[in-house]
């Protein structure tokens, strides 16, 4: 049982419309079985008791139970609001207050970005990159195979790194700093990418194959490591020559199979790297990477990444990584297993993962690949089509009620996952900004910026 004195307060210029206005009240309480009562003589002390002060001067009490008391709490939701070095995500649908966080404060920084095609994802996306690069000191790393993020990224004055076959910009798989691994050989980690790397090249590698592999990388690496400057980084021609000269039927047909990747017409990736891969934001653009070359550069860019958070780790600083169209990387089973090992590992590094994707049934497709959706503390998530709203509902025990804000809902809009708090966000970019233009991938919205150039 609770005690509570209820007091309404009208105000008006004149006093008929006071009365009116007392009148309507008492009408729309009457209504509800309620009878207001005027305060007559003890308008002053009402009149501070309804000041926000926390002083009751009026001594009228009346006695209700738990749930009916609970109807007058007006603090029904949930809001999220840090400081630091909080980046926004939009406003609470339900109380119009500002949404700021820091996914570096949850316990597990790895993130999702969900929704159907048009939801607003890859704008998402963009402008938390934008509020990262300008309001934290973290190095961010974007994969994109759809060529989407240049623009932003040139205008923030970052690094692009267009990869194809025709290109002239180059990046080495071969490439390893001492700060590589947490063990005290880093050719342990590095042998294993290489191996994957190899596993796409040859299709399937046998178990001697694996070993010569290895004895030869090893052979390679510490002659590097006797001089390490970057001018003798080795290259894939050098793992190449290595195991020719190993001799041998097995050796000769790894050869063979790494020829066309060596010297052939798929050599792109046979060169030391001649772009800023230091660069704070860089974005690697796999667009025009060909059918055969698409699995390899991936892998190559999430290694590439991981030796950028390593050497990050030790000076402390944070790295993000942003890959659009993450159902592609899990289609492949090298380059799924390296994703789940980033999204393992990543947090340790402090390295702050984010997948970007529509098929939420890729995220389930394994055990293994499960663990990607499981080890996300953060998810952002946009309008979802009917079978993926039913499977998301099952693995975050969403209410129907919270289902609502991603069922046939308008682009930006949805529901934020931050640890244990879910909030239905809204997200309305204004639309006529420079920024807008840098972030949106809208065809209509693109056409209006062309037509309005010419």
């Amino acid at each position: 049982m609770f005690l509570v004195t209820i007091l309404v307060m009208n105000l008006a210029d004149k006093r008929q419309k006071l009365e009116n206005n007392v009148f309507q009240t008492a009408g729309i309480a009457q209504k509800y079985n309620c009878a207001l009562r005027r305060l007559s003589y003890q308008q002053e002390q009402g009149f501070v008791s309804t000041l926000p002060l926390g002083v009751n001067q009026v001594e009228i009490q009346r006695g209700l139970t738990t749930s009916s008391t609970a109807i007058f709490v007006p603090f029904t939701t949930q809001e999220l609001f840090q400081s630091g070095e909080a980046l926004y995500y939009g406003v609470n649908a339900l109380s119009n207050n500002l949404i700021m966080c820091d996914r570096k404060k949850l316990k597990n920084p790895n993130g999702l970005i969900l929704g159907t095609p048009g939801a607003g994802k890859s704008f998402s996306a963009k402008r938390e990159i934008t509020n990262a690069f300008l309001i934290t000191t973290d190095d961010i790393a974007i994969i994109d195979p759809e060529a989407e993020y240049s623009p932003l990224v040139t205008a923030l004055g970052g690094q692009v790194i267009k990869i194809s076959p025709a290109s002239s910009q180059y990046i080495n798989p071969m490439d390893i700093n001492l700060n590589y691994s947490e063990d005290d050989d880093p050719l342990i980690l590095k042998s294993d990418f290489i191996l994957s790397l190899m596993e796409l090249m040859m299709g399937k590698v046998e178990p001697d194959e694996k070993s010569i592999i290895d004895q030869c990388l090893r052979r390679v690496y510490h002659r590097f490591f006797d001089d390490p400057c970057p001018e003798k980084m080795p290259i894939l021609q050098d793992l190449y020559e290595e195991i020719q000269k190993y001799g041998g039927d097995k050796a000769r047909h790894v050869v063979d199979c790494m020829a066309i990747y060596v010297t052939g017409s798929l050599s792109v990736f046979n060169h030391r790297t001649n772009v800023d891969i230091q660069s704070r934001i860089v974005c690697y653009d796999i667009k025009e990477l060909g059918k055969q070359l698409k699995k390899l550069g991936m892998l190559v860019v999430q290694d590439q990444v991981w030796g950028r958070v390593t050497v990050n780790r030790e000076i402390h600083k944070a790295t993000r990584l942003y890959i659009d169209e993450f159902h592609l990387l899990l289609k492949e089973e090298q380059t799924a297993a390296y994703s789940v090992e980033i999204w393992k590992r990543f947090r340790k590094w402090s390295g702050v993962p984010t997948g970007i994707t529509q098929n939420v049934k890729d995220l389930l497709s394994s055990r293994e690949i499960e663990n990607i959706f499981e080890n996300s503390d953060f998810i952002y998530m946009l309008n979802q089509a009917a079978g993926d709203r039913a499977i998301l509902a099952k693995q975050l025990n969403i209410s129907p009620h919270q289902l609502s804000y991603v069922t046939n809902s308008n682009a930006g809009e949805g529901l934020l996952f931050y640890g244990n708090v879910i909030i239905p966000f809204i997200d309305h970019f204004p639309k006529d900004t420079h920024l807008y233009r840098l972030l949106t991938t809208r065809p209509e919205d693109l056409a209006e910026d062309v037509d309005g150039k010419q």
